[in-house]
């Protein structure tokens, strides 16, 4: 009863410390969350230290609070000042500073060491891996040592292998470099939302009037929406529109995420397949299979490489319509030019393609990079009236779960079967393709929840 009564004491008087820090213990181990104090990096650690003591004299049942002496002598029960608690009894708390870090702690329970990243708030358990030999000794183990005798081993500046991993790897910041996917992975009933912007009928940087038009964007935009939704951590499923100035296609893909450079592998790779149809998925269908294959160069840059394949793409043509009501030409795959397009670019209706997209995406602030991509048709390319590869370059800026990239292009399809087309067969111009025939674009991705 005493026990108890000097544990509330205890609890009271550090309250408003455990208000700024709101950290507590559960399954073992810490979970902070932030603090609203605007404070330097020494006090916010004595503020945690101090919540950290606190919490474990009050919900450990064979802690003893008299037995914890403080920088003049008193018990801590009987110190009013938290910062010479915190300072005087860190070690029998359970608490390390790690060596040559200023963003981490490692914290000391039930013989098990927790090692806590302030900057990210994650917690991860340390393995017997993860400390030097020369610190366990013969036999020893981490998890079986006894609190006191895991905290005088001297923490290694290593970290467990799943965090050291990560430290790394590049994290994209979106689904796509612009038209190229990049395989990001998503999280587990994650909802992601990917809207696109195209303005393909004025280049960028020919003609008369260039700043008149804003490089463009004054004019009509070809602007598609889509959703992804995380089913697992590995598993996703995706739907997308693209509008009637391009043909109305819907598409619907499912993707998987087998490999991945967090769990050791050499690179990250995913298999994509998807179904698009024009008219509102009621005509012009086209299945393609993707292998989206990504290797990171450290964790400020990243290499792609996509190869493709599409059964029955068609040409990438503007509604010919007079009206945006108008349904897009139905292209039968047995008829001998494309309809839509003038006889002279000798574009068939369809035709069965391979392509190969390559891209890298390089960090040159931590929230900002640069993007370049490249999508050659190497089989069947002619045949669709793809003379010359689509190609995007541009810059990204990332904020936690929002992105926007700011590029120039030659291909105004997003999706899948789409993607490799080029604004020649769109604005019907051979030439539009060229260097002179880039246009301006944007891509807007978020992660709802």
């Amino acid at each position: 009863m005493f026990q108890t009564f000097r544990t509330m004491r205890i609890r009271q008087r550090k309250s408003s410390t455990m208000r700024e820090l709101r950290a507590g213990i559960s399954d073992g181990g810490i979970e902070i969350r932030e603090s609203n104090v605007a404070c330097n990096l020494k006090m916010r650690y004595r503020f945690l230290l101090a919540g950290i003591v606190a919490t474990v004299m009050a919900v450990e049942p064979g802690f003893s609070q008299s037995s914890v002496p403080t920088a003049t002598g008193q018990s801590s029960s009987e110190s009013a000042s938290p910062t010479l608690a915190a300072t005087a009894t860190a070690q029998d708390a359970g608490v390390v500073f790690v060596e040559g870090s200023v963003s981490q702690v490692v914290v000391v329970r039930e013989g098990k060491r927790y090692r806590v990243d302030l900057a990210t708030r994650e917690i991860h358990e340390e393995t017997a891996a993860a400390v030097p030999p020369a610190n366990l000794g013969a036999g020893s183990d981490v998890a079986a040592a006894s609190p006191q005798e895991a905290l005088n081993q001297k923490p290694s500046a290593a970290v467990p292998v799943s965090e050291h991993k990560s430290a790394r790897v590049y994290k994209p910041g979106d689904d796509m470099l612009f038209n190229v996917p990049t395989g990001r992975p998503v999280e587990r009933h994650g909802l992601y939302i990917n809207f696109t912007h195209r303005f393909p009928y004025e280049a960028a940087f020919t003609g008369p009037g260039r700043g008149a038009t804003l490089l463009g964007l004054d004019d009509f935009s070809v602007s598609s929406l889509g959703l992804r939704y995380g089913i697992t951590s590995k598993l996703s499923v995706l739907a997308y529109r693209s509008p009637s100035i391009i043909g109305r296609p819907i598409e619907l893909m499912a993707a998987y995420n087998f490999l991945s450079e967090n769990d050791g592998m050499p690179l990250n790779a995913a298999f994509r397949f998807s179904v698009d149809g024009q008219n509102d998925f009621s005509s012009n269908f086209a299945e393609s299979f993707e292998l989206v294959m990504s290797r990171s160069l450290g964790h400020r840059a990243q290499l792609y490489a996509v190869p493709t394949y599409s059964i029955h793409a068609r040409p990438l043509l503007a509604n010919p319509g007079d009206s945006l009501a108008d349904a897009m030409p139905n292209q039968p795959c047995s008829a001998a030019l494309a309809a839509g397009i003038p006889a002279s670019f000798n574009a068939r209706p369809c035709a069965d393609t391979f392509s190969l997209g390559a891209g890298a995406s390089v960090d040159i602030r931590p929230t900002v990079a640069l993007i370049a991509e490249a999508t050659p048709t190497l089989v069947n390319g002619r045949a669709l009236a793809i003379h010359r590869p689509e190609y995007s370059f541009g810059i990204q800026k990332k904020i936690w779960r929002h992105a926007f990239t700011f590029a120039f292009s030659n291909g105004p399809g997003s999706i899948v079967s789409q993607r490799a087309g080029t604004r020649a067969t769109f604005v019907e111009d051979s030439t539009a393709d060229k260097p002179g025939g880039l246009f301006v674009g944007f891509d807007l991705t978020r992660q709802l929840f």
